[in-house]
């Protein structure tokens, strides 16, 4: 499995910004999943940071949580911000989703955050995180839906930006916008799933009001596929002008998550 966005140094700080700004919508969802005391829990695609930390402190002690992911990088990356923080109970695997090598029905709860919107290939994950759950363990996807994500004053070169964001990850087999049928995934393969949405406001200066142009650093190869090179490169300043513009503020995409009991 290729990894759509790449294993660059941008790449690790989007994700570590991505995690930061999503970890109090994690922390909400898992106190609506009760104590999680003494589970064993995976994150998949973890990338720099992911679930890691609020997963170990849901397990606690007594739990174990696995981390996975398919960029050396990110991993790497994850691996000093587990020796940094001290989660002894966090472990850190090089794995495929789609080859995976972990024992099927080993974890409680599984967790993917942004899987289905770069990777596509719903079906396959579906039956990929159904394998490595015990009978009874909770599925957890978080995916995004981009119909919220705005800016004030507008911005209109940035969601131009932000439109041909959704085309490359469409050109690659993905759907920027999959948070919306995670419900009738789960739904159509026998769950009875529950789902709740996120945004966040974020304020002038906020430095996930950069995230377009975050994206198109990571996608620049693909993104050139779709427009000429000095197409893009205007795009991308008329953007970043309009995102520093002072009393610029935004919403983020809406983050949905959706979750199931596996029978």
């Amino acid at each position: 499995m290729t990894y759509l966005l790449g294993d660059l140094a941008s790449e690790t700080e989007r994700l570590r910004l991505q995690s930061l700004v999503w970890e109090p919508a994690g922390r909400r969802l898992l106190r609506l999943l009760g104590d999680g005391a003494g589970s064993r829990v995976l994150d998949i695609g973890c990338g720099a940071m992911g679930w890691l930390r609020l997963l170990s402190d849901w397990v606690g002690p007594s739990g174990s949580c696995t981390g996975t992911d398919v960029a050396a990088g990110l991993l790497a990356q994850a691996q000093d911000l587990v020796a940094a923080e001290g989660l002894r109970n966090v472990a850190l695997v090089d794995d495929d989703l789609f080859d995976s090598q972990l024992p099927e029905g080993a974890f409680d709860l599984v967790h993917a955050r942004f899987q289905l919107a770069p990777l596509g290939r719903a079906a396959e994950q579906l039956t990929a995180y159904r394998r490595l759950l015990r009978p009874g363990g909770v599925l957890v996807l978080e995916d995004p839906d981009s119909s919220s994500w705005a800016y004030s004053p507008e911005a209109p070169r940035t969601a131009e930006l932000i439109g041909l964001v959704r085309d490359a990850f469409r050109a690659a087999g993905g759907d920027f916008d999959a948070g919306h049928a995670a419900v009738h995934l789960l739904a159509g393969d026998g769950l009875y799933p529950t789902s709740r949405v996120e945004h966040v406001e974020l304020a002038e200066g906020h430095p996930y009001l950069r995230l377009p142009l975050q994206f198109a650093a990571s996608l620049r190869p693909r993104l050139e596929q779709l427009v000429p090179t000095p197409d893009l490169d205007r795009l991308l300043a008329d953007s970043a002008a309009e995102i520093e513009r002072p009393g610029t503020r935004g919403e983020t995409f809406t983050l949905v998550q959706t979750w199931a009991t596996v029978p």
